[in-house]
């Protein structure tokens, strides 16, 4: 009998919650390279509701940093 070695299968990560339509159209402008300000003003919002969509994007999906914000922009196809 060999002795072969499985590897130890890690549970996957849970999927991110699905993201509202509002916060995915920020996603997509932040990802096109537009600033807050920039997102805010094609999106009639202030400055600060396009930092807490993008908070609540964070939070949603467990991203810390601005490249993983991206990669999750790209995964979605936006």
């Amino acid at each position: 009998m060999s002795s072969t070695s499985t590897p130890h299968n890690e549970a996957p990560a849970p999927a991110p919650a699905p993201l509202a339509p509002r916060e995915q159209e920020v996603l997509r402008h932040v990802a096109a390279g537009c600033t807050y300000a920039q997102t805010a003003r094609r999106m009639g919002l202030s400055r600060h509701t396009v930092d807490a969509y993008l908070r609540r994007i964070r939070a949603k999906s467990d991203i810390n940093s601005t490249a993983d914000l991206m990669r999750l922009a790209i995964a979605l196809g936006l």
